[in-house]
């Protein structure tokens, strides 16, 4: 009797882990088939993409006819033979390097700013936020109006003054640092970022420094800072990435000019693929851009060791 009891529980053990187990299937295939459709999405337009365009780097194709296996010819070309690849590299290291230091500062302390009991204050956050949620193309046109040396807004106010009129996009000189003005002027979304972040910092650091007879310009650099350098080490990260991939605003403002000046990696590479129809050399100028990229965010990152504090640690 003991001997059926024993093999009459065994099987009911084995007979429910199987049922477990038959369920937690199940629940595996439901929950795959709900999220069924951003797989789809994910495949079909992010690692389909990103396969096409590494064999297409290795490929003359113009759209028309099937791509023709060339290997390494085209890294050879943009790597060696490309003056304009050179004029554009250096045009975005020019943005990464003054550009994107300069809008992180403006967000900080805008953000800084806006953190102080000032009347009005969600107002005034309302209105820097708005620069970062309107369209990029209104936002070119409304530039345009302003940058304009005949009847822009600077120019006008210029008039007034009996000054001249700057020529803002024109000038091959002035061209780079007025785009970097738009860049500072639409970060809604970092100070949002940085808001956040001073207003985690403790009072109590603020209140014990005063009493030490810190002054302002001592607590900001001993305490707001390093208290933020986790939120600025997330916005060079993102700002480094999408600095390098800038597009709408020197396309719709400067079309690159003048004379290449404003001619930055991405819009190079679209010019390629959808005006020139060199799909296979614009593939291989996106590899390039992501190898770049890559290569500073590591460098960013290694760096973040010695500046980024984490209070945890």
């Amino acid at each position: 009797m003991s001997t059926a009891r024993s093999i009459h529980f065994t099987g009911a053990l084995f007979g429910s882990r199987g049922s477990v187990r038959r369920r937690e299937i199940k629940r595996q295939i439901t929950g795959i088939t709900f999220i069924s459709p951003w797989i789809v999405g994910f495949v079909c337009f992010t690692i389909y993409p990103i396969a096409a365009s590494l064999y297409y780097g290795f490929t003359r194709y113009d759209v028309v006819r099937p791509p023709r296996f060339i290997g390494l010819d085209n890294y050879q070309k943009i790597l060696l033979d490309d003056r304009i690849f050179r004029i554009v590299l250096s045009n975005t290291l020019y943005f990464v390097v003054f550009g994107l230091p300069a809008a992180i500062v403006t967000a900080f302390l805008v953000a800084n700013l806006l953190n102080t009991d000032v009347r009005g204050r969600s107002l005034y956050r309302t209105i820097f936020f708005i620069p970062s949620i309107v369209p990029a193309v209104s936002s070119a046109m409304v530039w345009l109006f302003i940058y304009n040396t005949e009847y822009g807004l600077i120019s006008s106010m210029l008039s007034l003054m009996g000054l001249p009129a700057i020529p803002w996009l024109s000038s091959a000189a002035l061209a780079k640092p007025s785009l970097i003005i738009i860049q500072c002027w639409a970060q809604g979304s970092a100070i949002v970022i940085f808001l956040a972040a001073l207003q985690d910092v403790p009072r109590e650091l603020y209140e014990a420094a005063v009493i030490d007879g810190a002054s302002t310009p001592q607590r900001f650099r001993h305490i707001t800072i390093p208290m933020c350098t986790p939120s600025i080490f997330f916005i060079t990260i993102t700002g480094l990435i999408g600095t390098f991939q800038s597009f709408t605003m020197p396309y719709l403002l400067t079309g690159g000019g003048p004379n290449n000046a404003t001619e930055l990696y991405a819009v190079y590479l679209y010019r390629n693929a959808f005006q020139y129809f060199k799909m296979g050399y614009a593939s291989a100028l996106a590899w390039i851009l992501f190898i770049v990229v890559v290569f500073f965010s590591i460098i960013t990152f290694r760096s973040s060791n010695r500046w980024v504090y984490y209070a945890g640690k």
